[in-house]
């Protein structure tokens, strides 16, 4: 991008750089879910008709766009902005637990469903987070994992579907 900016376009690579240098000046984390804003709270935060009894943990702002964008949500967030990874020097501290955990607890929130990827570090950060909160009295959900809509077995994973057998629900 940048070879194709300096070679055919510099007009392009100036308001690119004019819009990161603004972003930088202006984006800031939203003070209750963490995600990136211009104001203190964000619009997401702010609506009413959005359920604060529900509060789904994910690792960046990007999972909270694809979960908005399932339109299967309507609870609020909490970005973590990263996960757990002590080989990388990334530990509580440094995905703000102990904010989540001051969000989870506020009289509020009665739900906490965990949303991080289904990683080594993405299941750790969800287990570690369970275990902060449960012995509080918050009820903590994991979202489910398995087969795609429209899969077929023959073209999944063997783990995948080992861990769609173990997670099965009844029908009725």
């Amino acid at each position: 991008m940048a070879y194709h900016l300096l070679q055919r376009d510099q007009r392009g690579a100036e308001r690119l750089a004019h819009a990161l240098s603004h972003a930088l000046e202006t984006i800031r984390h939203c003070e209750k879910c963490n995600s990136f804003t211009e104001v203190e709270v964000c619009d997401l935060c702010l609506s009413p008709k959005r359920d604060a009894h529900v509060l789904c943990v994910v690792e960046t702002p990007a999972d909270m766009m694809m979960m908005e964008q399932a339109h299967c949500y309507r609870g609020m967030y909490f970005v973590l902005m990263g996960r757990l990874s002590p080989l990388d020097g990334i530990g509580p501290r440094e995905i703000h637990l102990d904010r989540l955990v001051r969000r989870a607890t506020d009289g509020i929130v009665q739900e906490v469903i965990l949303a991080t990827n289904f990683t080594v570090e993405g299941e750790a950060t969800a287990h570690y987070i369970s275990e902060l909160l449960t012995p509080r009295g918050i009820k903590v959900t994991r979202i489910a994992r398995g087969l795609p809509v429209g899969g077929e077995l023959e073209h999944v994973d063997s783990g995948t579907l080992a861990q769609a057998v173990l997670e099965r629900r009844n029908v009725a």
